[in-house]
């Protein structure tokens, strides 16, 4: 977050931005910018806090900085919420001196200069990546291996049957001699004949995977002790 000098044309610029406590807590948006009557400075920032409905709470110029994401002030957010409701356009004398006293503000100065009295904590925060690495990986491979098969088949075969038919008719001159018929017999034998057919598509696709996976690592704060008297403790 990159902070800069407030000045008043900047400030002109900031209105409906959010405001920032010290911790970097939201406390609402700029509404009002409040200038000294004589100089013209911006002294008072009117920020439309959400508290208690539509409260608008007042709060200083000086120690506030303005940053890309908004303006900072000085204040803590539940510092800056119990301050007083002012909601004219005006600021009374009473008033101001009202809000100097909350504020601690001593002739239109804090008490204690923010800016250039004030320590900065850094905290290291985790971030986490990512990197694509291999897991594994599949391999498909085809081999041939040979296993029996059998097959049932249904054969035919001629037979032989003598028949026998009575006949009683004469022939007249008959001429004995010897005779024979051959009847050949015929039968089917089974023959085998291989062929090839594709009977499967074997292949790898990939899909992914989402899985939850928590990361645990050590990161290391500044911390401040705050010694002394400081008003407010």
């Amino acid at each position: 977050m990159q902070k800069q000098e407030m000045n008043r044309v900047r400030l002109d610029e900031m209105r409906g931005a959010p405001v920032f406590d010290t911790a970097g807590e939201q406390i609402g948006k700029v509404e009002e910018i409040f200038y000294d009557h004589e100089t013209r400075v911006p002294e008072w920032v009117g920020v439309g806090t959400g508290f208690f409905g539509t409260k608008r709470v007042l709060v200083p110029v000086q120690g506030a900085q303005a940053t890309d994401d908004g303006l900072v002030v000085a204040y803590a957010k539940d510092h800056v919420k119990d301050g007083p409701d002012i909601d004219s356009d005006e600021i009374s004398h009473e008033e101001e001196a009202e809000l100097a006293a909350f504020y601690g503000l001593d002739g239109g100065r804090t008490a204690n200069n923010v800016e250039d009295q004030a320590l900065t904590r850094s905290e290291e925060e985790l971030e986490v990546g990512k990197r694509n690495v291999e897991a594994g990986h599949v391999r498909l491979r085809k081999w041939v291996e040979t296993e029996p098969v059998a097959l049932d088949v249904e054969l035919r075969r001629e037979v032989a049957r003598v028949t026998r038919e009575p006949i009683n008719e004469p022939v007249g001159d008959h001429d004995f001699s010897e005779d024979a018929i051959d009847v050949p017999l015929r039968e089917e034998q089974a023959t085998v004949n291989k062929r090839t057919v594709a009977k499967e598509r074997i292949g790898v696709e990939k899909g992914v995977q989402t899985e939850r996976q928590t990361v645990e690592d050590e990161v290391r704060k500044e911390r401040v002790e705050v010694d002394g008297d400081v008003e407010g403790r």
